[in-house]
């Protein structure tokens, strides 16, 4: 094929997030290659192409046809699902790939998978990135989060192209450089961890003004529409406010009410979650989301334990509290924020820790600009998020930033109402409280970890350390503790 008429970059993998990116970069003024193993997907990108304004698109019904229609170094997108589906479609593309091509991984994969088909990409003389994508449906159309990690001059290659279909920011396009080896998903899987917290969060606000304040759909609508008006405001408040209002299509009453309460998951959360326990990094807000989804999945045990305690007296909701309407929706909101801090700062120490074994060098602050739009977590506090970390790139804990360790103190009182009725009613927030009990952890310069490990000395003998000298010590716990009681008992 002549030069002139190449595709600038290619893209494998038409499901939903594939075809609508792939319009997306088309869009932007990039002619772009698609291909799928079932043609079919094919046949349908190039007609939404040609409907939507006779895009550059271009369809190949062959792996060699696409790539060869594509100009070198070649760039190509996979868009496939996580695992063995990406090292199938490798193996299917760099057939006809040549050195100096690249890759690009768009899936939520494993940043450790990424890592190895770095290598062998490497072997090939091929180049690699793993890149998380961020936003759904709608933000691959019209402009994601990208958080491209693995090869520099892969990113150099189509450095313009994510720039111009990234989601854009008053500071910039929402995509950067994140850094070598699997950083960028490693990223990815981190950002699905605060959005598991984030959207606990937001079910426990509704939960409570629901059981607690008795508010209905449309007053719930109302609420988290002028939430989004102030420091709540996001792209998950946002639809949050949208779903209250959808009516049913099959009978009376609201949409909302009749979603079976069964949580699914795709594995993101849970590896935050393994991460979080392997690198010794508190995430207690992301961990209860966990542990909620799983929970949901329980629906029949469920069901049978609610009947099972009613009939000893105890219904699903134990009371409801006397409550001012307008002050609980005022202590919840600061509550809410006050929990998403703290999942972002778990988040945060995450990324810092993986980092820092891995010798990533992470920009947290530039990492809070990214996903300042496109993605499902942007937030208008991002932006102070970011510059918290570009006036201390030392943070140890985003709580402790000034603006917002006064932001959540004085949300504190209203965050443990909130908790000490929910309590009271039997209804259970879990993330709040995990938000809570990290708070109060964090801010206290003494716990009673002392305790715990002189326990830890008594019956394994780990030592300890104390307070007021130097050097590690073992006591011999049960032995003293049995002559101190002989001699107060000889005395008495």
């Amino acid at each position: 094929m002549e030069a002139a008429t190449l595709s600038r970059i290619g893209l494998a993998g038409l499901a939903v997030m594939g075809q609508n990116l792939a319009l997306n970069i088309a869009e932007k003024g990039f002619p772009i290659s698609v291909y799928n193993r079932t043609t079919s997907k094919v046949d349908d990108t190039v007609h939404r192409a040609n409907a939507e304004g006779g895009l550059p698109l271009f369809g190949h019904r062959s792996p060699q046809d696409f790539i060869l229609s594509i100009q070198r170094p070649r760039s190509i997108v996979i868009l496939v699902k996580a695992g063995r589906p990406v090292d199938q479609t490798i193996e299917t593309l760099s057939t006809f790939m040549e050195p100096g091509d690249c890759l690009i991984d768009g899936g939520n994969e494993w940043y450790e998978n990424t890592e190895r088909r770095i290598e062998e990409a490497s072997a090939r003389g091929l180049l690699y990135l793993g890149m998380g994508v961020s936003g759904g449906e709608e933000g691959a159309r019209n402009g994601p989060s990208l958080m491209p990690g693995g090869s520099f001059d892969a990113y150099q290659n189509i450095r313009d192209i994510l720039e111009k279909a990234a989601a854009q920011v008053s500071d910039g396009p929402c995509v950067t450089y994140i850094g070598p080896g699997g950083s960028g998903n490693f990223v990815k899987m981190v950002h699905n961890g605060i959005e598991y917290g984030d959207m606990q969060l937001i079910s426990e606000a509704y939960d409570v003004l629901k059981h607690v304040g008795g508010l209905s759909n449309q007053e719930l609508a109302e609420i988290f529409e002028g939430w989004n008006r102030g420091e709540l405001e996001s792209f998950l408040i946002e639809i949050t406010s949208d779903i209250f209002r959808v009516k049913d299509g099959f009978g009376e009453g609201d949409l909302v009410d009749k979603i079976l309460d069964k949580t699914g998951m795709k594995g993101t959360g849970k590896w935050t979650v393994q991460q979080a326990a392997e690198l010794s990094v508190a995430s207690p807000t992301i961990a209860a989301s966990l542990d909620c989804r799983y929970l949901s999945g329980l629906k029949e045990e469920r069901e049978v334990a609610s009947k099972a305690f009613s009939e000893f007296g105890l219904s699903e909701v134990l009371a409801r509290p006397a409550v001012e309407k307008k002050k609980l929706i005022e202590d919840v909101r600061q509550a809410l924020y006050a929990s998403k801090i703290c999942s972002y700062a778990q988040g945060m120490n995450l990324l810092r820790a993986k980092s820092i074994e891995k010798g990533w060098g992470l920009n947290l602050g530039e990492l809070a600009r990214i996903w300042k739009g496109g993605c499902i977590i942007r937030a208008v506090f991002l932006d102070r998020i970011k510059k918290a970390y570009e006036r201390n790139l030392a943070l140890p804990n985003l709580m402790v930033d000034p603006e917002f360790a006064r932001e959540m103190v004085q949300r504190q009182a209203a965050w443990r109402r909130v908790v000490g009725l929910a309590i009271e009613a039997g209804i259970s927030t879990p993330g709040m409280n995990a938000s809570l009990a990290y708070f109060d952890s964090y801010r206290r310069g003494r716990l009673p970890a002392n305790l715990v490990q002189a326990q830890r000395d008594l019956f394994g003998a780990h030592t300890y350390e104390r307070i007021d000298r130097p050097g590690s010590y073992h006591t011999e716990w049960t032995k003293l503790a049995r002559q101190n009681e002989a001699g107060v008992g000889a005395l008495n």
